[in-house]
């Protein structure tokens, strides 16, 4: 089995040369990656403009202490009237400053006795003015290709009057669970040695929260015939099929005899790595498929460590999975000479990470309750050994 990081370096090398983007209404882009840099194609704003309510002066006629109104300039008007000497005009936020001002001195600031205004409180010259290419620039790039559409992004490309995107498509993950013993939600069970699948559904929702749109296929018996087909299938249908179970060494194991047999490429089969050394990553052409172990715990991991970051690689974005140092607040006895992820407790004081294990179960990689709670993975390498309270560990935080 290979090193755990030999197989990530090799999914990070994994180029795919078919891009697939297409145009969405921008709120509809909600989620998506760029495929486009967004450029400033004007000054914002364009002219000097108000930033607050106030009077717009001459700053040198403060002096005076008392100066005329002579206009109102509401936003969104177009006045023509021009600030002279010892007067001022009312301006609001979001007003075009009147020709003739240098400042505006905030409402606050001033007194109004009939048709003057009193002031109270000076300000220096050029005081609330946001000037032309305050927010951004024409010609400046705000936002380049390759970022994820989130609220801000949306604000400002509607600025730019923006009204469609190209973004990339998000991958379409088919999902496959096989297992003569596994039943499906609302399926009666007729013996004792049937299970309820887990597997396909956690599976769905990592698909879903980590930005790929799942097609869900269920449970399928441990029949070569079967798999053979519903595999070939997914893979007409979808960019990633993604499996658990029939992965290791067992009499009906067949996922990955029949995953070769399709003509696929193998990236690599069996990682040392705890849990779920049994991985297995293909490839047709530019589609792709993640066998999983069977073991829900494993299928979890390995699907965060080798499924999301191709979903990812789909749609050129960065990675969404984050490492991070952080204290232990008990022991950590390292169990296997191998690359071990284990399940912990994670809380953030004062800018620091600290993890722990409380209610976390030893046992075997079945144990999809250790996933509950405020969880993060601590991430061992092969040639660590057992930590100290206190000690610095590396995390991946589930983002």
């Amino acid at each position: 089995m290979m090193h755990f990081d030999e197989s990530i370096e090799m999914i990070k090398n994994i180029e795919i040369n078919n891009d697939k983007t297409k145009k969405l209404y921008l709120v509809d882009a909600l989620g998506y990656v760029l495929a486009e840099d967004i450029i400033a194609a004007h000054n914002a704003p364009a002219f000097p403009t108000s930033a607050m309510d106030g009077y717009a002066i001459i700053h040198e006629d403060m002096a005076l202490g008392r100066l005329k109104i002579a206009s109102i300039n509401p936003a969104g008007s177009t006045l023509q009237d021009e600030v002279i000497g010892g007067t001022c005009i009312k301006t609001f936020t979001g007003s075009l400053m009147p020709h003739g001002a240098d400042t505006l001195i905030p409402i606050e600031n001033v007194e109004v006795d009939r048709d003057e205004i009193v002031i109270k409180e000076e300000v220096p010259q050029g005081f609330s003015i946001r000037e032309v290419g305050e927010n951004y620039a024409k010609g400046e790039l705000l936002i380049p290709k390759g970022t994820k559409i989130d609220f801000p992004q949306i604000g400002v490309m509607a600025s730019l009057n923006i009204a469609n995107v190209l973004v990339y498509e998000k991958p379409t993950v088919a999902i496959i669970s096989t297992g003569s013993e596994l039943l499906e939600l609302g399926q009666e069970q007729t013996n004792n040695a049937q299970i309820r699948s887990s597997n396909n559904y956690i599976l769905e929702a990592i698909v879903k929260k980590y930005d790929g749109i799942p097609l869900q296929l269920g449970c399928i018996k441990d029949d070569k015939t079967t798999i053979t087909k519903e595999i070939s299938k997914a893979l007409e249908k979808s960019d990633i099929v993604v499996t658990s179970g029939g992965m290791s060494v067992g009499d009906f194991d067949f996922v990955k005899d029949v995953i070769r047999e399709l003509g696929c490429e193998v990236i690599f089969k069996g990682v040392r790595v705890k849990p779920g050394q049994h991985i297995m990553v293909a490839r047709k052409e530019d589609k792709f498929i993640v066998g999983l172990p069977g073991f829900a715990y494993s299928s979890t991991v390995t699907a965060l460590l080798y499924l999301v970051p191709l979903i990812e690689k789909f749609q050129k974005g960065h990675s969404t999975l984050h490492q991070v140092k952080a204290k232990l607040r008990e022991p950590f006895v390292k169990r296997a000479k191998k690359a071990e992820f284990t399940a912990c407790n994670v809380t953030l004081l004062q800018g620091e990470y600290y993890v722990d294990f409380a209610d976390k179960k030893i046992g075997s990689s079945a144990i999809l309750t250790n996933m509950l709670g405020n969880v993060a993975l601590l991430i061992t390498s092969e040639d660590d050994t057992s930590k100290e309270i206190g000690d610095e560990v590396n995390v991946l935080l589930l983002g």
